[in-house]
């Protein structure tokens, strides 16, 4: 099994910075896919950023030039660098990954999500 951990939610105010981390366990051959989503109340989980194996990136219009994914292939851990926050943003961010088992059976992983609040 795959765990994923994530930390730096939490409340700032608009125009505030936060940046999430996500780090993946278990019997981990590679990752593939890291990605971040973010679910507000009434309203379908999205994409926000993703970042592939490549290195190659995509981010949700709503984020372009405010966010910013990384990550860290020797220690499997994302990033979301997020500035400028609106209560637009407001969500549980959730952090996904997908990739192989030493035995190169594929897993697809959810980390439990990450509250983000963005007031005054």
């Amino acid at each position: 099994q795959v765990k994923l951990v994530e930390s730096g939610g939490g409340l700032v105010q608009p125009g505030g910075s936060l940046r999430l981390s996500c780090a993946a366990s278990g019997s981990i051959f590679s990752i593939n896919f890291m990605g971040w989503y973010r679910q507000a109340p009434g309203k379908q989980r999205e994409l926000v950023a993703a970042i592939h194996s490549s290195g190659s990136t995509n981010d949700a219009d709503s984020v372009k030039g405010r966010f910013t994914i990384s990550r860290d292939n020797a220690k499997n851990t994302v990033k979301l660098q997020m500035n400028s926050l609106s209560p637009e943003d407001a969500a549980v961010y959730y952090c996904k990954t997908e990739g192989n088992y030493h035995d190169m059976r594929r897993f697809d992983a959810w980390g439990p999500g990450t509250q983000v609040t963005v007031s005054s």
